[in-house]
This record gives C-alpha cells, sequence and structure tokens, in this order.
C-alpha cells in the first residue's frame, strides 16, 4: 500500500489494472477474497481475483501485492495462470458482501453494507477487513435516502447468515462501466443466487444486452427465474435472433406462452426466425437492419448509420427496398455500403449509389454457405431475400461466428494472452 495510505475501499479497486514488476500488464481487478473468521476478529483477505486478457480469472495472492496506489495494483513475483476456483471457506467481498444486510451491534440496529475497507498489517504483507461502510435503514438501494457511517468490522454482525432477497445496487455500481460481456463474464462467475439477484436489479435494455452474452445455461436459468411478464419484456429488448435463439431452448409450451406475453409486433419477428432452421441464413438473421428507400438522402443513410445501437457490422451497410420498409420489405434493389457513403455530398439519393451486382442469400441458405459467401466478398453483413424479392433481413457476421465457434466458446478462454503470460511459470497460489 502506498505510504501514508490509511485504507483501500474495495469497491475503488474493481476494474484497476494489475501489473507485474516488469510493468507489463497482468489483467483487472473483478473481485477481492476474503476469509471470514469466528470472534469477531477482521476477515484476512487472501488475495485478488484478476481478469487476464483471455478473460481468464486468476488468483493473485495479497502475498504477492507490493503497492495499491495512483489507480493500479503492482504484484512482485511469479503469477499463477491457473483458473481461480472459489473454495467453500472463502468470500467474494465484491459479490457476495456488498448490499448484505447486516446489524449493528450496539443496539441491533439493520443497515444496508454499501462498502468494505481493507488494510495492510504493520511490517507484514497480511491484509485484513477493517472497515465496513453503511446505510440505515432497510433495502439497498443507492437512491434511497438514510444517514451513511463506517464502523469497525467488529461492530456488526450478520455476515456469516446466508440472506435471502440480497440486493445488487451497489454491487453494480462498481460494475456500471462494463461492457455487456465483460458483465456477462462477472455473472457467469457469481454463484446461482447472486446471479439471479443481480439480473433482477438490472434494467431490461441492459439485462437483455448481457444475456446475449452469456452462455446457454446461464441465459436458460436467468430467464427461468424473472417472472414472466418481466421475461417477455426482456425478451423484446434483445436482438430478434439472439432472442430466438433463447426460445428455441425452451419447452414449447414455456416458449409460446412467452411469445403470448410479448408485443406483437416482436412476437412476430421471433416467430418468423423460428420457423426457419437453426443453421440456415434465415435461422441466423436478424430483422432489424437498416433499410431505407431509393429516395433517401446520403444524409438519411448516415443518420441511421450513426444510431448507438446498432452494432458494427449491422451499421456497415444499408439495404435499398421499395415499400414498406420493416422486413418483410418491398422488392429489394440492393446494397449500398458504409464507405461509398463517406464518399458521395450528403444530398445524393441512395438509389444511384445501389450496387446491384451481389446476389442475396435465400433464407434456406445453409450455414457453411454463408460462411463462404462473407468470406469470398470480404463481407460483414449479408442481406437475406426470399423468392419474391422481399428482404427479409440480414447475417451478420458475429452470428456466423457464434455458430462456427465450440458450444462452449463463452465458457472458455481465448488463445492468447497478455503480454509476456505464456512464459510465466505455475507457482503456489498463495492460499493457506
Amino acid at each position: 500500500m502506498a505510504a501514508g495510505a490509511a485504507r483501500v475501499f474495495v469497491s475503488h479497486l474493481s476494474g484497476v489494472a494489475v501489473f507485474d514488476p516488469n510493468g507489463d500488464q497482468v489483467g483487472r481487478v473483478r473481485d477481492v477474497v476474503a476469509m471470514l473468521r469466528v470472534g469477531g476478529r477482521p476477515p484476512r483477505v487472501l488475495g485478488l481475483v484478476v481478469e487476464v486478457v483471455s478473460r481468464r480469472r486468476i488468483f493473485v495472492p495479497m502475498t504477492r501485492v507490493t503497492g495499491v496506489e495512483s489507480g493500479q495494483v503492482i504484484t512482485t513475483g511469479v503469477v499463477n495462470m491457473r483458473r481461480f476456483e472459489q473454495r467453500p471457506t472463502e468470500t467474494l467481498i465484491l459479490g457476495e458482501l456488498l448490499d448484505r444486510r447486516v446489524k449493528l451491534v450496539d443496539g441491533g440496529e439493520e443497515v444496508t453494507v454499501l462498502d468494505v475497507s481493507i488494510t495492510q498489517l504493520p511490517a507484514r504483507r497480511d491484509w485484513e477487513i477493517d472497515k465496513v461502510f453503511v446505510r440505515r435503514g432497510k433495502g439497498g438501494a443507492l437512491r434511497r435516502k438514510g444517514e451513511a457511517l463506517t464502523v469497525e468490522w467488529s461492530a456488526v454482525t450478520g455476515f456469516s447468515l446466508e440472506e435471502h432477497g440480497q440486493g445488487a445496487e451497489n454491487l453494480l455500481a462498481t460494475f456500471e462501466r462494463l461492457r455487456p460481456a465483460d458483465l456477462a463474464n462477472v455473472l457467469h462467475h457469481l454463484s446461482p443466487k447472486r446471479r439471479a439477484e443481480v439480473a433482477a436489479a438490472l434494467d431490461d435494455d441492459r439485462l437483455a444486452d448481457v444475456l446475449e452474452e452469456l452462455p446457454e445455461d446461464d441465459q436458460i436459468e436467468i430467464l427461468g427465474k424473472l417472472k414472466e411478464e418481466r421475461a417477455a419484456d426482456v425478451l423484446e429488448a434483445m436482438d430478434p435472433d439472439d432472442a430466438a435463439d433463447l426460445l428455441s431452448e425452451l419447452p414449447e409450451e414455456e416458449k409460446e406462452r412467452l411469445l403470448t406475453l410479448m408485443q406483437p409486433d416482436d412476437a412476430a419477428d421471433v416467430r418468423r426466425l423460428l420457423a426457419y432452421e437453426e443453421r440456415t441464413a434465415g435461422g441466423l438473421m436478424t430483422t432489424e437492419p437498416i433499410v431505407l428507400r431509393p429516395d433517401a438522402t446520403v444524409a438519411d443513410a448516415l443518420a441511421r448509420v450513426r444510431n448507438p445501437d446498432l452494432s458494427p457490422a449491422l451499421a456497415a451497410q444499408v439495404y435499398v427496398c421499395r415499400p414498406p420498409d420493416e422486413t418483410p420489405t418491398g422488392k429489394y434493389l440492393g446494397t449500398v455500403h458504409f464507405q461509398r457513403l463517406l464518399r458521395d455530398p450528403p444530398f445524393t439519393l441512395v438509389g444511384s449509389l445501389t450496387d446491384t451486382d451481389l446476389r442475396p442469400l435465400p433464407p434456406g441458405t445453409p450455414l457453411p454457405a454463408v460462411t463462404s459467401y462473407l468470406a469470398t466478398y470480404n463481407m460483414v453483413s449479408a442481406p437475406v431475400v426470399d423468392d419474391s424479392g422481399s428482404l427479409l433481413g440480414a447475417v451478420t457476421v458475429d452470428d456466423v461466428l457464434d455458430h462456427l465457434l465450440p458450444d462452449d466458446w463463452r465458457e472458455t478462454e481465448l488463445h492468447y494472452g497478455a503480454p509476456g503470460m505464456s512464459e510465466l511459470p505455475e507457482a503456489a497460489d498463495g492460499r493457506r
């Protein structure tokens, strides 16, 4: 710890970069591991859960931490690259202690844990929890009023008791800047209980984005723990193709019940996708590409492309069609690529820029043919058109990759690591 620093609050460590002695970044802090002790003694801090660039989570013992300062953690020695596995005697401070309702020893008043601070013991490398930042009153929502105070660990009780209905607002506050894929990784490593509580605390749009990045088993588990009305709302907020993929894994009765609860227009898009074989262009496509009429201008097209909710693949091109503008559209006329839009004046009509050379894909095109099409023409997205000439949707390269990679690819680390990490030898993890 930096000289003169009294303590560090754990929420401030979330996402902080971790560096080795050579100055190379090892990864980022995702949680802190502690071991509760009996008799009111402050818990011993065992180490940090660090997410390396491959999204693997490893354990870095606190005995190897030489500094926590200036928004970074400095370590010494070699790092064990084995995947972190939580032991029964261990507690994750961010994942399990934040938002807990505990009681003050003096008076028995119920308070909610907002944060926890840790400190390094004098003349040693051992660390322990020393303070708890709490808010008086029931509930853990940050927006609620109530006196906040910092107390000694020994001044509160109830951390070792199992709690049902634990909130997640303060935990989410520490991860609010994470991308959906990274937040999904956080959820995947939580206990089923905490995973359900965090999902319940997320708003529909954020939860929809995160669900799209989770492994299939986690998706089904979370959706199954939501009330049916909310599950339908979340499905509406998902991309139609992702919602269709998720619903296809549910029992027929449950799938139909959720589709009935969804808004008719959203449900119609999903039903249309469910009608196609999974590994075909129709089963892979999204029904929400950018569709413009031929009399729209380049300025109109660029305005649509700038929509931050669009994926880069969908924003790479626009599809020119006769009315109606929603899929299935009127006659498909062709594609205008983003680069072409940048080369022409804003008042130019997109109908005059349309690329008609590339044939569209029929909805029954099998996955290998879709993959070859994208690779042959260096495309990140391809139009899917039916026999009548109507645009049904677009297949994007990310959806193709989802089906080309192994089924468990979201649960396994990528085949590369942080700079220099492959040379680090195995070492004891330091947990006793």
